[in-house]
């Protein structure tokens, strides 16, 4: 009986991971094209609650395609 304590506090901290880096997932998925930085972004200052929206903001904008802004003959 003692190792569903165990288990739910692993399973907890497999969630917490998940939330964690839940923007880079995000943008991995999406293949965003800046997904190196919001990674690094991601890592470093995704502890502060400021770091971690900023990077889950970035992670779900929009992207231009660099064949957006060309205008068709």
């Amino acid at each position: 009986m003692s190792s569903l304590p165990s288990m739910l506090m692993g399973l907890f901290f497999i969630v917490m991971i998940g939330l964690y880096f839940l923007p880079s997932i995000i943008a991995y998925k999406r293949r965003h094209r800046n997904f190196a930085a919001l990674l690094a972004l991601n890592i470093l200052l995704g502890w502060t609650v400021l770091g971690w929206v900023c990077s889950l903001v970035w992670s779900l904008l929009k992207q231009n395609s660099s064949q957006q802004g060309v205008a068709s003959a």
